[in-house]
């Protein structure tokens, strides 16, 4: 396949999906790869390689998430400070942020969490599985995660629905079947200073101011009280800004890529039922399979960076100010790390992915919820299916940014 012409933010490559085949070329051919971009945006280095995604997802000083966004797009400072969040902070601020809630992601604290989730997920699946017909992303995979994060949060059970509305407006900006407005039409240009250019963020910035005039200074362990009852070990207290984006970053991340794991690792199996049959005859072998289904879903496709001094890769040189994408989604499938990586296979030794990132400052805080979540889903439903097949069209998201699955009709019974 010719490289020279590639371009990645051309939306129709993923429109089936990753665009597998032009990411190997890549991979083989140009590992660090420029590619141009229309204005006012100045183009981009593409990373394929595994080993060069983890050297600058671990190098902050010189590979920034705070000079820029972790996104394509190109902001005026005033815009990039309105709109910084945690994933855009770096250094000793970023640490501070990140262990106001890091407790409640920790081991122990999950393992509490144990008996609440695998409760959940059996009633979840005791409602759906009867039906025989659904669609498993709206029935299944975006039900758990959103109520796992309204556990932990404690937003009230009837405003589940509107908070997975509001990360599909948000995350599916790219996608006219989700979005308010589209990114890139001149309309989005008034809601430049809102995470992914949506109006739905200002519906989920007051959702939010709600709750902390509500919680502010009550007694709790949720996320949200944890965010507004502390101070950050640096002193410096959350400003309106940093709260408003915090609190837009958890409705996101805790929600949309479990969803989507889920969702790719179910169609995973059904594509490959011998895998499928292998979990079901022999369960011990599902938590070590998460890591596998994290690998071949890949929900994130990229992260950016920004270089902070001109630095060689590769041979090739990188100036101050370019951006830095890291393909996630091309490193999990690199020939030099994966033996045979186009093979789905549960019993793949040292899944070693980089989903979530490897060893960075910006390592996945909720990796371990992620890894739990997925592992008690398939505990739960793979002892109950006697058959499933597809049931329609499998519709993934018009995106380079999530690799999302908008709808999945399945046609299940059970045993």
């Amino acid at each position: 396949m010719a490289i020279e012409n590639t371009d990645l933010t051309d939306l129709s490559l993923f429109e089936e999906g990753p665009p597998y085949e032009v990411f190997k070329a890549l991979r083989e051919q140009d590992p660090v790869h420029w590619n141009e971009e229309a204005g006012p945006n100045h183009g981009f280095w593409s990373l394929t390689r595994q080993s060069d995604i983890v050297r600058v997802d671990r190098d902050e000083e010189t590979f920034s998430s705070e000079v820029g966004t972790v996104n394509l797009e190109e902001l005026e400072p005033e815009t990039l400070e309105i709109r910084k969040s945690m994933l855009e902070t770096d250094g000793a601020r970023h640490w501070a942020l990140r262990r106001l809630i890091q407790k409640n992601f920790a081991p122990r604290e999950l393992r509490g969490y144990e008996p609440f989730l695998r409760e959940l997920t059996r009633s979840t699946l005791d409602q759906a599985l009867p039906k025989g017909n659904f669609d498993f992303v709206k029935e299944v995979s975006a039900e758990i995660p959103i109520r796992v994060l309204a556990n932990m949060m404690d937003i009230p059970t009837e405003d589940t629905d509107q908070v997975i509305e509001w990360g599909n407006r948000m995350i599916g900006n790219s996608d006219p079947d989700y979005s308010d407005v589209l990114f890139d039409s001149e309309e989005s240009e008034k809601y430049k200073h809102l995470p992914f250019r949506s109006p739905a963020a200002l519906e989920v910035f007051e959702y939010g101011f709600a709750m902390r005039a509500n919680r502010k200074g009550t007694e709790g362990n949720d996320l949200v009280r944890r965010l507004i009852n502390q101070i950050p070990e640096d002193g410096i207290e959350l400003s309106d800004r940093d709260f408003r984006n915090y609190f837009l970053l958890l409705i996101v991340a805790g929600n949309e890529t479990t969803r989507h794991t889920i969702s790719h690792s179910l169609r995973a199996l059904m594509q490959h039922p011998g895998q499928l049959a292998l979990l079901q005859e022999r369960p011990e072998l599902i938590e070590p399979a998460v890591e596998e289904f994290l690998r071949w879903a890949t929900p994130i496709y990229h992260f950016r960076r920004t270089a902070t001094r001109d630095v060689e890769l590769r041979d090739k040189k990188i100036r101050e100010g370019d951006k830095v994408l890291m393909w996630f989604t091309s490193g999990n499938r690199d020939e030099e790390v994966f033996e045979d990586p186009e093979r789905f296979d549960v019993t793949r030794s040292r899944v070693d992915h980089v989903t979530f990132g490897k060893g960075g400052p910006h390592f996945c805080l909720g990796n371990g919820l992620a890894r739990l979540e997925i592992k008690v889903l398939f505990e739960e439903l793979l002892p109950r299916l006697q058959t499933a097949s597809f049931n329609g069209e499998v519709k993934v998201m018009r995106s380079n940014f999530v690799h999302g699955i908008k709808e999945f009709p399945v046609s299940i019974t059970t045993v």
